[in-house]
């Protein structure tokens, strides 16, 4: 067995982007012994800088505290799309490393050659023994540094067990393996060399799973609750993907589903599908085409790139178009999230009021078998955590609207004039081949 026995009362769910960032930062300041922080991208701005010269300063205050990041290979080093060539990322570890004698070790992992392909979105911040779990990167939107926003999930669990689980994982696959380069130092691995990197940690990665202590079943008592981590890399044997269909496949009243981009893997699909067809009450809360991190509002501004939230809306009113029937009988209730010009983030599934999937998968294709995911599949058999999920789950939905029927989701023809062009070039069924594989 690969469950965790937690006390009810070691969970807590923060609902903001400014609580996030509040309690980052004040977990590295009360942190002793370790900091292992990973995440899609750590950026040089604002926020990120803020954060990276608290840990500076934490390790210059406790010396022997080990404070490791771990941050995509490829994201680390180029800057935001649309920018000009750059060191991106790079460049602040670089300058930092340089300016602190106490150094804080930033590892590039690589699980694909290119970005396209798949990359690190492994999820999971340890500060000691706790566990601060969220599908947020580190940058001014993520932590509202400035006017916007982009909502996520965010759940702190005080376990030595869960972090040491966590902490086991990163440094066996990463650092141990010396399969993911230093980022904050001069020399990278040239081309030939990182090649063969990725090849061994891709074939390391498929085999890869998170190590728990045993423990006694017989020893659980009233207020617990038990949590499994799970990482899932490439379609095959994924088993945060096989964790995540059963979730729907054996659900028997309700399933709440948290998606920022509405493209479900057909196998996930289907499983929804089935649910509703036996009576399962379905609420899905996805981000409004215009809270999607792609959207481009200016027409005059409009690069291919913005066509991604078009695409996904197609789908859903596709979706909604199809499934009319069981919005009609109260079975499917489509939630789209818009809060002026912020964006959605979230993910994740509740089942039955009783099992809770926070994770930082997307649960779409390319989540589903290009990139390296984790989450953690918590049974609150007694329903401790219901109220505090409840209270999410209201928080979030205050800036949605239910849609009653596709026709109150916007056509090609509704679009600004070039997103539209674009559209009518594209043939569907190409539409739906670059969905299913890379979106």
């Amino acid at each position: 067995m690969k469950e965790i026995v937690v006390n009810s009362g070691e969970i807590e769910f923060f609902s903001t982007p400014k609580q996030y960032k509040q309690q980052l930062l004040s977990l590295i300041a009360q942190s002793r012994k370790r900091i292992f922080i990973t995440a899609l991208y750590l950026q040089d701005d604002a926020a990120g800088r803020e954060v990276m010269q608290a840990l500076y300063q934490a390790k210059n205050n406790y010396p022997e505290l080990v404070i490791n990041i771990f941050v995509d290979y490829n994201r680390g080093q180029r800057g935001l799309i649309g920018e000009k060539a750059s060191l991106g990322n790079r460049a602040l570890y670089l300058k930092l490393a340089q300016q602190y004698p106490k150094q804080v070790n930033v590892y590039g992992v690589a699980v694909k050659r290119k970005e396209v392909f798949g990359v690190l979105h492994l999820k999971g911040m340890v500060f000691d023994d706790q566990l601060f779990y969220t599908g947020a990167s580190i940058n001014d939107v993520y932590l509202h540094q400035h006017e916007r926003y982009r909502l996520d999930r965010y759940c702190q669990v005080n376990s030595a067990t869960l972090a040491n689980s966590f902490c086991q994982y990163l440094s066996e696959q990463f650092i141990d393996s010396q399969l993911a380069p230093l980022l904050n130092q001069q020399e990278l691995p040239d081309l030939i060399e990182q090649k063969h990197i990725i090849n061994e940690l891709k074939v390391k990665l498929k085999k890869s799973t998170y190590q728990v202590e045993n423990f006694d079943h017989s020893a659980v008592i009233n207020d617990k609750l038990t949590i499994e981590p799970l990482v899932g890399f490439g379609r095959r044997g994924n088993k945060l993907n096989m964790a995540t269909r059963t979730m729907v496949q054996r659900a028997r009243r309700e399933v709440v589903l948290f998606t920022p981009y509405f493209n479900l893997p057909y196998s996930l699909a289907r499983d929804v599908i089935k649910s509703l067809k036996r009576g399962v009450k379905l609420t899905v809360v996805v981000g409004d085409k215009t809270a999607n991190d792609f959207f481009i509002a200016n027409d005059n501004e409009f690069s291919t790139i913005g066509i991604i939230p078009y695409l996904y809306e197609m789908l859903l009113k596709r979706f909604v178009k199809r499934y009319q029937n069981f919005i009609d009988k109260g079975l499917l209730n489509i939630h789209l999230w818009k809060h002026d010009d912020n964006s959605f983030h979230l993910k994740g599934l509740r089942v039955d009021e009783r099992f809770h999937l926070i994770t930082g998968s997307n649960l779409n294709p390319r989540a589903w078998g290009l990139d390296l995911e984790n989450g953690l599949l918590i049974d609150d058999k007694q329903q401790f955590l219901l109220q505090k999920t409840n209270d999410e789950l209201a928080g979030i939905l205050v800036h949605t609207q239910r849609i009653n029927s596709f026709e109150e989701i916007e056509s090609v023809a509704d679009y600004p004039e070039k997103p539209q062009k674009l559209l009518k070039k594209i043939r569907l069924t190409q539409i739906d081949r670059i969905l299913k594989r890379f979106l």
